[in-house]
């Protein structure tokens, strides 16, 4: 299949060049689907993984709420009901379907969906044309917003339609014609120094950002050495052979209680086969190679490998400290593997960005400073602000222009169907 992604270039005036931008980004969701049969579009096989047809018309409604209703004249909704069928948390609009049942709904069909972005489409392109000059600045900050959203939703449909065909016994492949990864054998880890000091992290205000990556602001770290490339699948499987997963003194509290809950005794889409190790990518169950990046761990799991060996994870400023102003290139979504990938031998840092989000030491919090937006649109994540971590840098199925090195993703510490890896640190 083509992978072939928009480049998400959004110019500071109308022309024809928004359009453009705005019916390739969606476009290129719609070719994400189309692998999948009518089927594939409506399981939802745990709560955190949407069905694919609701990502489709979610990221329509997003288009529909912030920017027909409210600056379209004479705007008339696709259907009245899909604004509580496809909203997904905002309190502020309505009410919503539960996010643990999204995949109870057999109806609207898919065709129905498709016609429905259709409708979008139409009405938001005579938006970009007709709009008056009076909300037009209004109009250009709620469409970036929502390119970035549907791109977003764009990964998250790669990582759920995984997560939905890996309950199927027969393990089917999203697309069997995935290619297989480089037979690169990863470097020996090393580390890099960075001395203590006073740096400025957040948003910089050069191009695009979400509100939870401003203020810009000083924050002190000390010394520290961060590793020169995530940990591998062969490295973390000597966490496993020494018994890991048995020892209580290496987790955290919730984490230890987490491993003897579900059962944990390896990275979530690995299993042994005649005594081989497997693992199920969305190119189907292929053979485990050892030398790349371990992925689809928790934050649990991370610390504990961390802490049995003798490291830890480090803080999102020191990660955010350590990317800045390095080029934005590895394997993302454009490299078309949907999968990490062995790290290619060179100086310095190695894959800050793609293959795996790194989990990081910090939890989710507001940057002193950080006020939320007002109105519904100041839900998209200061509301989020409790009881998850931040990960750095995206993954495989990343757009590689919609990441950056203030990008702060966010995930509960026992969540794992992401594309979620990690890198250790040490004090210096």
């Amino acid at each position: 299949m083509a992978l072939t992604q928009p480049a998400l270039t959004l110019p500071d005036m109308r022309s024809d060049a928004w359009e453009e931008t705005y019916l390739r980004v969606r476009m290129h969701t719609e070719a994400l689907c189309a692998p999948l049969s009518a089927e594939d579009y409506v399981i939802q096989t745990a709560p955190e993984a949407s069905p694919a047809k609701w990502h489709l018309a979610h990221v329509s409604w997003f288009f529909e709420t912030f920017l027909l209703k409210p600056y379209l004249a004479q705007y008339t909704e696709f259907h009245p009901g899909f604004g509580v069928l496809f909203n997904s948390y905002y309190e502020q609009v309505g009410t919503f379907q539960p996010r643990h049942a999204r995949g109870f709904l057999s109806r609207p069909g898919i065709d129905d969906i498709y016609r429905y972005r259709a409708h979008v489409d139409t009405h938001m392109l005579a938006l970009l044309q007709d709009a008056d000059a009076r909300i037009w600045e209004t109009v250009q900050q709620r469409l970036e917003i929502g390119l970035n959203h549907e791109q977003q939703h764009q990964e998250l449909l790669l990582t759920d339609i995984k997560l939905n065909l890996a309950a199927n016994l027969l393990r089917p492949a999203y697309d069997e014609t995935l290619p297989h990864t480089p037979p690169t054998a990863a470097p020996p880890l090393g580390w890099r120094a960075f001395p203590q000091g006073l740096h400025e992290i957040g948003d910089a205000g050069n191009g695009f950002g979400y509100d939870n990556e401003r203020p810009r602001h000083r924050t002190y770290v000390h010394g520290f050495k961060l590793a020169s490339r995530p940990i591998t699948n062969g490295e973390y499987l000597a966490f496993m052979e020494d018994g890991g997963y048995g020892k209580p003194e290496l987790w955290l509290s919730d984490g230890w209680s987490t491993v003897k809950r579900l059962n944990w005794s390896h990275p979530l889409y690995w299993e042994q086969i005649d005594g081989a190790w497997w693992q199920f990518t969305l190119g189907g169950l292929r053979k485990l190679n050892l030398e790349e990046p371990v992925c689809h761990v928790s934050y649990f799991e991370a610390d504990a490998y961390a802490t049995w060996a003798g490291k830890r994870l480090p803080t999102e400023a020191e990660w955010e400290i350590a990317a800045s102003g390095r080029a934005i290139t590895g394997n993302l979504r454009r490299s078309g593997y949907l999968h990490p990938a062995a790290a290619v031998p060179g100086d310095g840092l190695l894959q800050l960005y793609g293959d795996v989000w790194e989990h990081s030491a910090s939890a989710y919090q507001p940057y002193p400073g950080f006020r939320a937006a007002a109105g519904a649109l100041g839900e998209y994540n200061g509301k989020f602000m409790n009881s998850q971590m931040v990960s750095r840098g995206g993954s495989c199925v990343t757009a590689d222009d919609h990441i950056r090195a203030s990008y702060r993703n966010f995930f509960y510490p026992h969540e794992r169907w992401q594309f979620l890896g990690f890198r250790l640190a040490e004090d210096a």
